[in-house]
């Protein structure tokens, strides 16, 4: 399971709202307690795709690298990616998996009309084949 907290969930939705057509990424830090994955923090990250950003998004490798860094130095650990998409739902593309880590949780935000709808965290598998649905905790507001 993956339950975030208060702050970085307001930096996410309010990430994807303002990217809103396009589709926003960012990182989740936080830290592991047993089979539970706490998010205390997120970083909204710049989607580098060159194409049409409102299919898909792109994180520069350097980007990544600062975020694991940033984890490092507060003590906490790079939990996953979130990402959103526009006028459809939070589900884990074919896309989204070939461009996935196995050891990370992605965390899918539905926005619809520019504002958040639902969202969705998923796991994939370590061959990059198949994704399972993550339980997912969120301040409901």
């Amino acid at each position: 399971m993956i339950e975030i907290e208060d702050a970085p969930w307001q930096t996410m939705v309010l990430h994807a709202e303002r990217t809103y057509p396009d589709e926003c990424c960012g990182a989740m830090l936080g830290h592991v307690q047993g089979d539970l994955k706490r998010v205390t923090e997120a970083i909204p990250l710049e989607n580098a795709f060159v194409g049409q950003k409102q299919a898909r998004y792109e994180l520069r490798p350097e980007d990544l690298l600062a975020a694991e860094r940033a984890a490092r130095e507060r003590g906490l650990d790079l939990l996953g990616i979130f990402h959103s998409h526009p006028d459809c739902d939070a589900y884990f593309s074919e896309t989204d998996l070939k461009n996935s880590c196995p050891w990370y949780s992605f965390v899918v935000l539905s926005v619809q009309r520019g504002k958040f709808d639902h969202a969705a965290s998923f796991l994939p598998d370590m061959d990059q084949t198949a994704a399972a649905s993550e339980e997912l905790k969120w301040p409901k507001f």
